[in-house]
C-alpha cells in the first residue's frame, strides 16, 4: 500500500510541476520584479510643463520608466533619475525608444518652470510631469505610491516610495524596480521588452 501511495504523490508532484515549468519557458527572465498584469499602475492623466495632459497612450511604441519624487528630494529622486539615464545610455541605438518620466510629488513648490529645468539637468527627453495636489494623491494611490510631508526647520520635506516602474512599448506594466537596483539589469529588461521576437528565440 505504501509504495502506491509513493507512485501517487510522484505522479501528482510531476502533473503540478511541468505546467510550471512550461508556462516559465515562454515569458523571458526578468532581473527586476515582474509585476505583468498587475491591476495597478495601469496609466495616469497629467500635465507636462507646457500645460499638455499626457497619458501613457502618448509614448506608444517606447518602453518607459516612470518614477515619483520631488525636486528638493536631496538623493533618492536624483540618484533615481541618473540612473535611468544611464539605462538610456547603455540602450545606445534604442535610446531614442526609452522615455524616461518623473511625476512630481510636491506640486505646491515644483512649478512647470522649475520641473522643466530639474528634468532637463539629466537629459533633453526626460519629461517631468504634475497635477493639481488631488490629482497627485489619486495618482499616487493608483500607483501605490506612499507619500507624506515631514515637518522640517526650513518648511518640509517628502517622505515617499522610491520604487520605479517600467511599461512595454504597447504601453502595458511589466516591471517593478527597487531603488538599490542598478543600471546595467535594469537595461537588459528594457533591452528584451524593446525586442520581445528576439528573446523567445533563445
Amino acid at each position: 500500500m505504501s509504495s502506491y501511495k509513493n507512485l501517487l504523490l510522484r505522479t501528482l508532484l510531476i502533473c503540478c510541476v511541468l505546467p510550471l515549468a512550461s508556462c516559465g519557458n515562454d515569458n523571458p527572465h526578468f532581473s527586476n520584479t515582474d509585476i505583468s498584469g498587475a491591476d495597478y499602475a495601469k496609466d495616469f492623466a497629467l500635465r507636462d510643463p507646457d500645460g499638455n495632459t499626457r497619458r501613457l497612450a502618448d509614448f506608444q511604441g517606447k518602453a518607459v520608466i516612470l518614477f515619483f519624487g520631488f525636486i528638493q528630494c536631496p538623493d533618492v529622486c536624483p540618484t533615481a533619475l541618473v540612473r535611468a539615464a544611464d539605462v538610456q545610455r547603455l540602450l545606445g541605438e534604442d535610446a531614442s525608444k526609452f522615455q524616461i518620466i518623473f511625476v512630481t510629488l510636491d506640486p505646491e513648490r515644483d512649478t512647470p518652470e522649475i520641473l522643466r529645468e530639474y528634468t532637463a539637468a539629466f537629459g533633453a527627453d526626460v519629461l517631468g510631469l504634475l497635477g493639481t495636489p488631488e490629482q497627485t494623491k489619486e495618482t499616487a494611490d493608483a500607483f501605490r505610491i506612499f507619500y507624506r510631508k515631514v515637518p522640517t526647520r526650513s518648511g518640509y520635506t517628502i517622505d515617499h516610495t522610491a520604487t520605479s516602474y517600467i511599461y512595454d512599448p504597447q504601453g502595458r506594466i511589466r516591471l517593478a524596480v527597487a531603488h538599490q537596483t542598478p543600471a546595467e539589469p535594469i537595461a537588459a529588461d528594457v533591452s528584451m521588452l524593446l525586442h520581445p521576437s528576439s528573446t523567445s528565440n533563445k
